[in-house]
């Protein structure tokens, strides 16, 4: 039986989607590039092999980063770090452009990468720009907020990378910016969601004021494999296939 909803397992619905052209695959099992974002995925009902996969495209000794799964790692596999979040939808937010707000480029990525530092939104990385359109507010020529788009379910758009450098906030910078990158999303027939950390109570009920609502609630988990991965009797070692051509390492 198929998933009921494309955001109940959002990167898998991405990368299986409309970012199928990130997608890094061996088996069933998927991920981003490490230079655009640290996710990857599963289908909903994993194997062992599906497990053995995942651990040979995170690569030696590295961990795997999974969300909106629902079922536990395996025997032997190390939980690094489990966080609860919450995963909210667009339910009549005042979606709007702002005159302020100016599509961030390639050439910005230098201050898009310092400004994540300083603030620590999430995962930011060199090639994060690619997975949407990003949105920046300036003053005095300085980069001071940020907004844009991450995961793309199909007829869903993430809304994430949200922050204000320290000197800047109190003056709404972040939710102009929310608003602006949501009416992008809308114009093109897509629907806004985000997700927030469940303990970040502060946030919840911001993005609820702008008229979120809560989807489901779901789980960040790191974890990492044994150095030795088992594979069910019968099944052998399968190629990782980037961007549709076969390599022979994970």
């Amino acid at each position: 039986m198929g998933r009921s909803h494309p955001l109940d397992n959002s990167v898998h619905s991405a990368l299986t989607g409309p970012h199928t052209h990130f997608a890094r695959r061996r088996g069933n099992a998927l991920r981003y590039p490490s230079d655009v974002s640290p996710f990857m995925a599963l289908p909903d009902s994993p194997d062992d092999a599906d497990w053995a996969d995942i651990a040979a495209l995170a690569g030696p000794g590295r961990g795997v980063l999974l969300t909106g799964l629902t079922v536990e790692p395996p025997d032997g596999w190390e939980i690094v770090t489990r966080g609860a979040v919450l995963q909210l939808v667009d339910d009549g937010i005042a979606a709007a452009p702002d005159e302020e707000a100016v599509p961030l480029t390639q050439a910005d990525v230098p201050e898009m990468l310092a400004l994540a530092e300083r603030t620590k939104p999430g995962p930011f990385l060199p090639r994060t720009i690619e997975m949407g359109t990003y949105l920046g507010i300036r003053h005095d020529g300085r980069l001071v907020a940020m907004a844009g788009e991450r995961l793309r379910p199909p007829g869903w758009t993430e809304v994430s990378g949200v922050c204000t450098d320290a000197d800047w906030r109190g003056q709404g910078l972040g939710t102009r910016l929310v608003l602006a990158v949501a009416a992008g999303i809308r114009k093109r027939g897509e629907t806004p969601f985000l997700h927030v950390v469940a303990s970040n109570t502060n946030a919840v009920r911001l993005y609820e004021s702008l008229g979120f609502r809560l989807h489901r609630a779901s789980t960040l988990v790191l974890t990492r494999p044994p150095a030795e991965v088992p594979i069910s009797p019968g099944s052998t070692p399968r190629p990782t296939v980037r961007d549709g051509r076969r390599s022979s390492t994970g």
